[in-house]
């Protein structure tokens, strides 16, 4: 299909009951369809918008484009659960319908005020000359679903000494006021986040910029959110145009945080530590956070990139969300783990236990495209020891401790299809004990790696054949042991 600017935008509605066939038979016949990852029906799946607890059930939603994997109009397509573990798909929340979002719904976040859900959302408009026009917006929800959009924008346009790069509001509270940020880029092209203050969640003033010690850090901020934790406060954003420095910013886009003292909302000053880079692996961006109703801060994110083609666009959808995190502060470092109720869909277990040396042997009953894996992996002398996971007929994805280089790397350079070649196959980080544990999630076309703990995260995406779902443990010039359990998902 020629994807011209006519076929990229158009809303959900105009899609014909024959194009909603086509593309439910193509995608029904993809190998890549993920067991138990948030993905789309069809088309592309892009930011998690509005991630909130509300009436008893965690509801989702994130940027969706129903007729292929490409950008274009974007709607917010709404999920939810009761228990972050099963969710059931409720539509399309929003799509285009009045003339400041004519080319698009684009991200935002949720907030629940007064048994109500605001979806505070950015509006897209292009005029004649193509050029983009970006407002803040607002839907509210009330307690039966219904949602009723403002007519009118909470925010027209961007303040001046700033571009129409100007999206993506996170709104919070204190005592009684409102706070909310937005991404946006200075005249000059850097990247920066706008603070602004409400009374009512309706009538918005600009407080200013979040005055960090970045000043020239990427030429856009994208989907920033900030939010206190265990007495640091934490400012999360995806900023674009940072280049690679050693093993870090090796993908197109970033995702980080800074972890510092609260922020004074007064004035707008954040103290705070070096940038952090959120995930080590290959495809990560726009992640999102919430409160769980016993108080611990969830995050989910795109796996995913901008402006990179993948095996499924062909098969006409693209893209799926990470599985919900828990975020915790140690040693001033930001870590994540899954969240814990995902141990609801452990099924039969495994175990393995070896010692190896100078070989490759199988884990026995460790097997499969679908699981989750706890272990560790000790190194004796080796030089290098670690896992071959989805090994079969030349296909192999590689976790492994390179002792030598003190890192610990994941390659899926033979992990299948091949794509995002640009950008290389392999993805490590400094490490420097001759010991990690591993916490693995690996589904039908993704896995995602917590290292220590969460220390350090690896997500990727992964196109193997069917039938490579060989796990094998390995050992290169010395010795190390393992011992892991396994448990399968359906």
């Amino acid at each position: 299909m020629e994807w011209t600017q006519e076929a990229r935008y158009r809303t959900y509605e105009s899609m014909t009951a024959e194009e909603r066939l086509k593309l439910e038979r193509c995608v029904s016949a993809s190998p890549w369809r993920q067991k138990y990852h948030i993905q789309p029906m069809y088309g592309l799946l892009n930011d998690p918008n509005g991630f909130v607890w509300f009436k008893g059930r965690y509801h989702l939603f994130y940027q969706w484009f129903p007729f292929g994997a490409v950008h274009g109009m974007k709607h917010w397509f709404h999920t939810e659960s009761a228990n972050l573990v099963e969710w059931e798909n409720k539509g399309v929340a929003l799509q285009p319908e009045l003339s400041f979002e004519s080319h698009g719904i684009y991200s935002g976040s949720g907030f629940v005020h007064k048994n109500s859900l605001y979806l505070f959302y950015t509006g897209n408009k292009r005029d004649e000359e193509w050029n983009r026009h970006s407002s803040k917006c607002l839907a509210i929800m009330n307690r039966n679903g219904k949602i009723t959009k403002r007519d009118v924008p909470i925010i027209k346009r961007q303040p001046n000494g700033y571009t129409e790069h100007f999206r993506d509001p996170k709104v919070w509270q204190v005592e009684d006021k409102f706070y909310m940020v937005v991404g946006a880029q200075r005249e000059n092209v850097t990247g920066c986040v706008l603070l602004y203050q409400s009374y009512d969640l309706i009538a918005w003033s600009l407080l200013g910029e979040i005055a960090t010690k970045e000043t020239d850090f990427g030429y856009m901020w994208e989907c920033p959110d900030y939010f206190p934790l265990q007495n640091y406060g934490i400012l999360l954003c995806s900023p674009q145009g940072l280049k690679p420095e050693g093993d870090s910013y090796r993908n197109i886009y970033h995702s980080g945080v800074w972890v510092g003292k609260p922020l004074n909302i007064e004035n707008g000053h954040f103290d705070h530590g070096d940038f952090q880079e959120l995930d080590a692996g290959f495809d990560f961006y726009a992640p999102q956070t919430t409160l769980s109703p016993d108080g611990r801060r969830l995050l989910v994110g795109w796996m995913g990139l901008p402006e990179i083609e993948y095996p499924t666009d062909s098969e006409g959808w693209a893209h799926c969300l990470t599985i919900p995190r828990e975020l915790s502060i140690k040693e001033g470092l930001l870590c994540q783990q899954p969240v814990r109720e995902l141990k609801e869909k452990r099924k039969k277990e495994a175990r393995a236990a070896m010692n190896v040396s100078n070989e490759v042997s199988d884990l026995g009953e460790l097997s499969g495209d679908c699981f989750e894996m706890i272990g560790e992996i000790e190194v004796g002398n080796a030089k290098r020891a670690g896992l071959r996971l989805r090994v079969g007929k030349g296909e192999e994805t590689i976790l492994y401790l390179n002792t030598e280089t003190q890192k610990v790397v994941l390659d899926r350079t033979n992990a299948g299809l091949s794509f995002a070649q640009d950008y290389g196959s392999i993805r490590q980080k400094h490490y420097s004990k001759n010991k990690i544990r591993f916490h693995i999630f690996m589904d039908t076309s993704s896995i995602e790696v917590f290292v220590n703990d969460g220390e350090m995260v690896f997500t990727s995406r992964l196109f193997p054949r069917k039938e490579s779902q060989g796990i094998q443990f390995f050992a290169e010039k010395g010795t190390a042991k393992i011992d892991a359990v396994q448990w399968k998902y359906d």
